[in-house]
């Protein structure tokens, strides 16, 4: 169990996020090419998880590879046509154990075909065969860091393999749950069966000036499923009302919605793709580029720029201690009302304990009339039990249970 007194509990400073006039929030969609790359390589380190624990005497072995790219592609699309005339390109990289007493690993096998099988997942209109390239060079990991691994599977709980932090807060103000549901629900399996035509890369941003919310939307139509300007436009329409009924839904605000602004009034020349994602045709993607673990893009909030999908789920901080700090934070306000906000930050050390953290650091924002004291034992204990319990959490974030985008 950590020691207590390396947990601080400060009071906020300032007003809370959903009381500020101005508020940003973004979220980039599972077929942004950001998202996709993010979605393999966490994949990628589920799979090797698996796989080690199935081979090497129920144990996950040393790996990272988080490092990846989505190279676009060149494609033609007009209404009713679409054809890609130059493969998209998707490269994995990152370090694993390929060898454990004898056994060998494909580590490079494990990764292409755990491409191979979110793409098809994760994209209708994608010809995964024949339009798109896969490349894993994923190598053994640095002697040092291995060993490091492996002196820390001795231990009942592991030790940090990096000197770094994490950031979690929460509640999610209105204009986050609904740029988050937004996105969800734009690519839900409902409402493609729907609307058809709208495809899987999709951005929402959220502004909020004061009592009112724009949603900024950028949709890539599906060409062949639309067959001219006045359909595309009927479209826009249908999903603008669709869009602002769903979010007015969640909030008392006003919601604004736009939908590809970009595009000419009158012109053919709008959003339309062959396969409904924008890396098709020059949109690239990186690992780490996108939404943050709790699915957006906050820039209001405290953030950690850590690409957390693709790191082990044993000991890389970067993505044990970015998702622990989100559970912990919603812990802590779901449990205490009287919490209007908090805001969660850990930092461990390399070679140390990672229920141990050199500091773990809670901000709240207590509720007119609560007694910030009590709730700071309170807020204390509750990350207190959350460290106790770490080893159960790594196992559970190694099973996918948890999602790093």
């Amino acid at each position: 169990m950590v020691k207590m007194s390396n947990i601080s509990v400060n009071k906020l400073n300032g007003i809370p996020v959903a009381e500020h006039s101005i508020e940003y929030v973004e979220r980039k969609g599972i077929g942004h090419p950001d998202s996709l790359i993010d979605g393999i390589v966490d994949a990628t380190s589920h799979a090797l998880s698996r796989e080690y624990l199935a081979r090497c005497d129920d144990t996950i072995l040393h790996h990272n590879v988080d490092k990846g790219l989505i190279i676009g592609g060149a494609s033609e699309a007009a209404f009713g046509y679409g054809k890609i005339t130059k493969k998209i390109e998707v490269i994995i990289t990152g370090r694993a154990t390929d060898r454990y007493k004898g056994v060998r690993i494909d580590v490079n096998g494990i990764a292409r075909e755990v491409a191979i099988k979110y793409l098809k997942e994760h994209s209708r209109f994608l010809d995964v065969k024949n339009e798109v390239v896969f490349v894993s060079k994923i190598a053994n990991g640095s002697a040092d860091l291995t060993d490091l691994f492996v002196r820390g599977s001795g231990h009942e709980v592991p030790l940090a393999n990096d000197t770094s932090f994490g950031i979690g807060f929460a509640p999610f103000t209105d204009t986050e749950r609904i740029v988050l549901e937004t996105e969800r629900y734009l690519n839900s399996r409902a409402y493609k069966q729907r609307m058809p035509s709208v495809g899987e890369d999709i951005k929402v941003m959220g502004l909020r000036n004061g009592d009112s919310i724009t949603l900024t939307i950028a949709i890539a139509f599906v060409a062949k499923l639309v067959k001219d300007l006045d359909q595309y436009v009927g479209y826009k329409e249908r999903i603008r009302r669709d869009v602002k009924r769903f979010a007015e839904r969640l909030t008392g605000r006003d919601v604004e919605v736009q939908i590809n602004t970009a595009d000419p009034e009158g012109s053919d020349a709008v959003y339309l793709t062959k396969t409904g994602l924008s890396c098709e045709a020059g949109d690239d993607g990186s690992v780490g580029r996108g939404n943050r673990v709790n699915g957006l893009i906050t820039p209001f909030r405290p953030m950690s720029l850590e690409a957390a999908a693709g790191k082990n789920p044993v000991s890389h901080i970067g993505k044990i201690y970015n998702l622990l700090a989100t559970e912990i934070a919603n812990d802590v306000v779901k449990q205490y009302p009287g919490i209007r906000e908090c805001n969660i930050a850990i930092m461990s050390q390399i070679g140390h304990r990672i229920d141990q953290p050199l500091n773990l650091n809670m901000e709240i924002s207590a509720a007119s009339g609560a007694n910030f004291n009590n709730l700071k034992g309170k807020a204390r204990y509750i990350a207190d039990s959350w460290l106790e319990r770490i080893g159960e959490f790594t196992m559970d974030i190694s099973l996918g249970k948890y999602k790093t985008f």
